[in-house]
């Protein structure tokens, strides 16, 4: 099959985690920030790389010969098309304990399909956290397309958080050549120098789960601007992201994790988008939204520790929005 050199990029967050649902679990229940009173920032820096590196010889352990061959035989798999592939690797023992756990909530297989991703694409996944996608990207695209990860850089700026995490992404792509071998790596500092690769390059970005951390932090505009330059005539992007209240404003909602679908739509059209599909793939009915601690209350983060858990793992995950947009 003669391989399609498209540009897809599945974006999240470039910060070290700090609010996402994928944290660490330490950082996720908010003990971390605990043991962390009274540290200087570079402490804090020097324990959490610590961290990051005892955590990623503790996963070490579980990279047997079986399980690296275990990947190898998904890797090299022949699927008649994307669903069946993407669904044999959400079977197979090489992804993080626990990971396993979140695909009823957030359909991997019907989301990445629904947004077009195709085994020989390029994938440039942003900010991919602790690597809940990317497990799953990496051996889908490894033959016959390209997945290029770009997040935090785990050196600068000097003496930020944020490098922690850049730390926990090369070392999560380091444990396992057979998986992770091909994957590119970019390091990202700030949404100000913000490049997704040249003009016109790309067929489809992913942006999940990411968006109100770009409004929080006063950057939503830079990454559309950013998306819309690398994405081609027509190109598509892929949003999935916590829904609020019909008629809020995200620049109220967006500290608690959540946005306004139409907000979303009105802000990402008018940065040169057309809207041109949504999907209930995602959706919670149970979810309230308007937890104290916002959406990090629900599973999988579980802020409030063992306060209400039980509520909250009643409720589940998220009630989230899922949305295509192509480039005008």
């Amino acid at each position: 099959m003669k391989p399609s050199y498209m540009l897809v990029i599945a974006t999240c967050a470039l910060g070290a985690c700090k609010n996402h649902e994928d944290a660490p679990a330490a950082v996720a229940r908010g003990s971390a920030a605990t043991s962390d009173a009274g540290m200087t920032d570079a402490q804090k820096v020097a324990k959490g790389m610590a961290d990051a590196e005892a955590d990623a010889a503790k996963e070490a352990q579980r990279w047997t010969p079986e399980l690296t061959a275990a990947v190898i035989a998904v890797r090299d798999q022949t699927a008649k098309d994307t669903p069946s592939a993407l669904a044999a690797i959400l079977a197979s023992p090489h992804r993080v304990p626990g990971n396993r756990d979140r695909d009823g909530a957030r359909h991997p297989v019907e989301t990445l399909t629904f947004f077009g991703l195709q085994p020989t694409q390029t994938v440039v996944e942003i900010g991919p956290g602790t690597g809940w996608y990317t497990e799953l990207l990496a051996p889908f695209l490894a033959n016959h397309g390209k997945l290029i990860v770009a997040g935090p850089d785990a050196a600068a700026p000097a003496g930020k958080m944020s490098t922690v995490a850049g730390r926990r992404l090369d070392l999560m792509l380091a444990k396992s050549p057979e998986l992770f071998g091909k994957v590119e790596r970019i390091g990202i500092a700030t949404a100000d120098t913000l490049v997704l690769g040249p003009e016109g390059s790309v067929d489809l970005v992913l942006a999940i789960r990411l968006m109100h951390d770009w409004q929080r932090d006063g950057e939503l505009d830079k990454y559309l601007a950013a998306i819309h330059t690398v994405l081609k005539p027509g190109g598509t992007l892929g949003v999935v992201a916590h829904r609020a209240a019909p008629g809020s404003k995200g620049e109220d909602t967006a500290k608690s994790g959540y946005l306004a679908e139409q907000w979303v739509i009105d802000r990402v059209t008018a940065a040169g988008f057309a809207l041109a599909g949504r999907s209930e793939i995602n959706a919670n009915p149970k979810d309230t939204k308007d937890y104290p601690q916002g959406v990090w209350a629900l599973p999988p983060t579980y802020r409030e520790g063992e306060k209400d858990k039980a509520k909250y793992a009643a409720i589940g995950e998220s009630d989230r929005m899922t949305l295509k947009f192509t480039k005008k």
